[in-house]
């Protein structure tokens, strides 16, 4: 550059000073003002990318809608009143300096020591507006839910396998927080705000967020209803129970809307078929049964039944936790064989008992079946007539259309020493199905199940809202005395068939085989230590895991949900868990009311979930 442009070049500069010199102090000072708020404008705007709040940043961060909702409950947040109170102060603090420095702005020109002073606050103000500003005002938990709800909208359209996977996440996310939780006990206060806020607008949450609020137990399951549309709640709460069963595919097939493949009906379960009839499913549990927790469906429309239920699980499940036993396996068919007379009959009777005669017996029976064994054959005189009860372990199938089928190959063989014997019935109601008999109570009848739980006096008194000695006294004098007095054959209970009438209907079993089945005597005890020992015996229970109606899809969903659907892994060990849960199921349910009638709380309870509100005119 030569000496002339230098000159040029100073002139330039000379000439521009004079200018801002000219200029009034006050317009110099707007310009900078203004130069600042549009710099810090442009800033924070031109780079949306960049914005530490847009959805994909915080997506980003936190990975997953599902970690974003459990990061609010688990974790420790920021306190930010504190940064809204320093934005507060700041803008204070910046519109003193600039009335202050407007007041006699000449002045501070001038002294260059309190310009610098004016400089430098400024400079601090800038940084701050451009780096925390406004950062507490940004509601970024609306940002990412407004993302989640049109991700839930989505969701609803997509396939069924898009929310079995997303429950997956829910479990796999929970499961992570769950160390969290247990390693940081302070943060239980944090949580019981989240529930506070989350309660308020749980309707603007996606079905996924709502789901794991159940499973961490921010949000009660028997509550959704108090926040969500029917309808919802039916769809948010099968989430959860997607992630808590150990079959995550469990509920598929259990509708919860109207459909009905009517072809798997045809030929094996109903004929003349008009429509079917809905019943609501509920589930109780978890219920910890021989040292695992099970969940068990139920299908009713008596309210109350369902919560009481769940009731009785809690408590036992807070005490030792079910402990059941199966002492007997084994379907029965009595058919009923006549003969010329009463002395034929006899001979028959110890024909039949003879060791070498069972072992044909039960060669001719077990020819039939691939899974059935007879295991005995008691033959009871009445005059000419012969009635032969036919013990048979049928494996994971109830086994009537079993034993009945070898029932009549051992008929065939008896007829070729007895050629004047005539079968009068397969069944001559020996057997006993679907009737109340002493036979099935002294000998039982399916699986012969006893369950047994020790109940802590103070699980007594805060779950079941009563005290121990009144709980045995009520059950001594109701299900003993008040059920001797009424001359019951197997109903020395509260409530047995209830319980186990709807775990039938859920699971497709014979619902009319309830009469069997809820054979039970209920015994209560207070121990030396004074908590509550219960069990239940039922001598009788019927239930198969293949055949019937275990075949349609519905009711295959609720095995599903027990993890004893099909057959076992060894014969017979899926229906022997169906056994144990059904056992297990009417101990809790019995624990429950036993303790409501002692409570003298069973009217209230029937009339707040039994009863729909008036509707207002």
């Amino acid at each position: 550059m030569t000496n002339t442009d230098t000159n040029i070049a100073n002139k330039c500069i000379d000439a521009i000073t004079d200018i801002i010199y000219r200029v009034p102090s006050i317009i110099v000072y707007g310009i900078f003002i203004v130069s600042s708020f549009v710099f810090s404008f442009v800033l924070l705007n031109s780079n949306q990318d960049a914005n530490p709040f847009s959805t994909e940043s915080v997506n980003r961060r936190l990975k997953t809608p599902s970690q974003k909702c459990l990061n609010h409950a688990l974790e420790p947040q920021p306190k930010w009143y504190i940064l809204e109170a320093l934005n507060y102060a700041a803008v204070i603090g910046f519109v003193a300096s600039i009335v202050t420095f407007g007041s006699d702005a000449s002045r501070y020109i001038n002294d260059s020591s309190s310009l610098f002073k004016f400089m430098l606050g400024w400079g601090l103000f800038l940084c701050y507006f451009i780096g925390f500003f406004g950062i507490s005002f940004v509601d970024a938990d609306e940002i990412v839910r407004q993302d989640l709800n049109a991700s839930s909208l989505s969701v609803e359209k997509s396939s069924r396998s898009a929310i079995i996977k997303s429950s997956i996440c829910i479990d796999e996310t929970i499961k992570t927080c769950s160390s969290v939780k247990k390693s940081a006990p302070a943060q239980t206060k944090t949580n019981k705000s989240v529930k506070k806020v989350v309660h308020s607008d749980v309707q603007t949450f996606s079905d996924v967020e709502i789901a794991e609020l159940v499973v961490t137990n921010q949000m009660k399951d028997h509550e959704l209803e108090k926040h969500l549309d029917p309808h919802r709640a039916v769809v948010v709460r099968r989430l959860a129970f997607e992630s808590k069963l150990n079959n995550r595919n469990a509920l598929d097939e259990l509708p919860h809307e109207h459909v009905l493949d009517y072809s798997k009906v045809l030929g094996a379960n109903c004929e003349i078929v008009v429509g079917y009839v809905p019943i609501p499913v509920g589930i109780v549990g978890p219920l910890k049964l021989n040292g695992n927790l099970v969940y068990v469906p139920m299908a009713t429309t008596e309210g109350c039944l369902v919560a009481s239920t769940n009731r009785g699980c809690k408590a036992i499940s807070a005490g030792s936790g079910a402990i059941s036993t199966i002492v007997r396996d084994a379907i029965t068919r009595a058919p009923c064989l006549r003969l010329t007379s009463a002395k034929e009959a006899c001979e028959l009777k110890l024909w039949c008992e003879e060791q070498s005669n069972f072992k044909m017996m039960k060669k001719a029976f077990e020819s039939t079946t691939s899974f059935g064994k007879l295991l005995s054959a008691n033959p009871t005189v009445a005059g000419k007539n012969v009635y032969l009860r036919l013990k048979c372990f049928s494996g994971d199938a109830m086994g009537m259309n079993m034993v009945s089928k070898g029932s009549l190959a051992v008929v065939d063989l008896l007829r070729e020493y007895y050629p004047n014997l005539n079968l009068v019935a397969l069944s001559g109601n020996m057997c006993t199905d679907k009737k109340a008999a002493s036979i099935n109570w002294i000998e039982g009848r399916g699986k012969s199940v006893i369950a047994e739980a020790t109940i802590r006096q103070d699980i007594v008194r805060k779950i079941l809202k009563t005290d121990v000695s009144t709980i045995v006294s009520t059950n001594i004098q109701k299900n003993l005395v008040g059920s001797a007095m009424a001359g019951t054959i197997g109903g020395f209970n509260a409530h047995a068939s209830n319980v186990v009438t709807a775990i039938f209907l859920a699971t497709g079993q014979d619902p009319a085989q309830n009469v069997e089945s809820s054979n039970c005597i209920t015994l209560m005890e207070e121990t030396d230590n004074g908590d509550l020992w219960i069990s239940v015996t039922m001598p009788s229970i019927e239930v198969g895991t293949v055949g019937g109606g275990t075949s349609l899809p519905a009711q295959a969903s609720c095995l599903k949900v027990v993890g004893c659907r099909g057959g076992g892994s060894t014969p017979g060990s899926n229906s022997k868990q169906l056994a144990h849960a059904v056992a297990a199921a009417t101990m809790a349910g019995e624990v429950s009311l036993i303790a409501a009638l002692a409570s003298n709380t069973l009217v209230q309870a029937h009339m707040k979930h039994n009863r729909k509100p008036t509707s207002s005119k």
